[in-house]
């Protein structure tokens, strides 16, 4: 087992063997360096040296495997990082494995020895959660409807006990994306808003949706402004005859939810979650993610496919195995309530991806 004083030690060596011997023939000073990370030089020094050093947070060390995956960080001396939409597939995978190799240094720094326990445990920095560009992430839920919050007390904006949350839906997406979003990103700027309360500003952050057309005006805005082969239908009188419609070519699938009668009546054990990643189609330095599903337990199943911890890791494997530019994916996943509770979808599983997009990614 090796001390935590001893891991922070070899994460003060490996930075440094990054700056003077990564490139050949190109040794990258320590105000070069800082210059390209937007800090001082003492603290680029502070970092390297070996007599208790100071372990960098872990968004830092995202930092320099974004300065270190492609020589044009250096390109003219320019010495600057380069967007992660600006970077080639070799880049986008070099980036990846040398920022994975630098958090497991800084976690057995920081929580004892290298090992898979304690990269599990600390997410900060890692999974298709984190924003390694540092721009401020907006969640967008729809409101309820004016009928169903005029039935709650605490919905109605006179009652003294006015509760701004019981006017949104999908809250139980809603409490577990805002967590696991401000747990993997804890420097950035995390608000959520209702789809109605948007600004201009909101628009052109990293936007992430939570539920269906049905009442967020938000999701059904931006599905028309991208491209994506799945379009979200709905019966009121039915939900059996609802679904994610499928095209390809003269081709039409349609993914339903599956709704069993019972003695307490109908219950839903069955529903589809559709996720789905592109740019900003307002703003392309930025994303836009859309977790939604037939009900509101698809869009928890949708959120949770990426953030239970269970399941979390096998799941973003699949997203880079399957999607090697990450820029744009889509998937459609059957999610199973057991006992009115939402089992997270394991996309290794045999018949739970339903439908996956792009195909050429793979």
């Amino acid at each position: 087992m090796q001390p935590a004083d001893g891991a922070a030690r070899t994460l003060a060596l490996r930075l440094r063997a990054l700056r003077e011997n990564h490139w050949p023939d190109l040794r990258v000073t320590q105000a070069q360096l800082a210059t390209a990370l937007h800090v001082s030089v003492p603290l680029i020094s502070s970092w390297e040296r070996q007599h208790k050093p100071i372990t960098p947070p872990a968004e830092r060390l995202a930092s320099y495997a974004s300065f270190f995956c492609t020589r044009r960080s250096v390109a003219d001396r320019s010495y600057q990082l380069v967007s992660d939409t600006e970077l080639t597939d070799v880049e986008l995978a070099a980036k990846d494995a040398l920022s994975r190799e630098l958090l497991m240094l800084r976690n057995a720094a920081v929580a004892g020895p290298i090992g898979a326990d304690s990269v599990h445990f600390d997410i900060v920095g890692q999974g298709p959660w984190h924003f390694s560009d540092g721009a401020p992430v907006t969640i967008v839920c729809a409101e309820l409807p004016a009928r169903l919050r005029e039935a709650m007390p605490h919905a109605r904006l006179g009652d003294p006990d006015y509760t701004e949350l019981y006017t949104l839906t999908d809250l139980d997406a809603l409490f577990e994306l805002h967590g696991h979003i401000r747990a993997t990103n804890p420097t950035l700027h995390v608000v959520y808003r209702s789809a109605a309360s948007l600004t201009p500003d909101d628009y052109t952050t990293h936007l992430v949706v939570l539920g269906g057309v049905d009442w967020n005006e938000t999701t059904r805005n931006l599905l028309r402004l991208v491209d994506v082969p799945v379009v979200q239908s709905s019966d009121d009188d039915d939900p059996n005859r609802g679904g994610f419609k499928v095209t390809d070519g003269d081709r039409s699938v349609l993914f339903t939810p599956r709704l069993e009668e019972t003695e307490a009546g109908r219950i839903l054990v069955e529903d589809v979650a559709h996720i789905f990643r592109t740019r900003n189609p307002l703003n392309r330095e930025r994303t836009v993610t859309i977790c939604n599903g037939m009900f509101s337990r698809g869009v928890l199943g949708a959120v949770r496919s990426l953030t239970d911890e269970r399941f979390r890791d096998r799941n973003a494997e699949h997203l880079q195995d399957r999607f090697r530019n990450g820029d744009t994916f889509s998937i459609l996943a059957r999610v199973q309530i057991v006992s009115g509770v939402v089992m997270t979808p394991d996309w290794t599983l045999p018949d739970t991806v339903l439908h996956e997009w792009p195909e050429g990614n793979s």
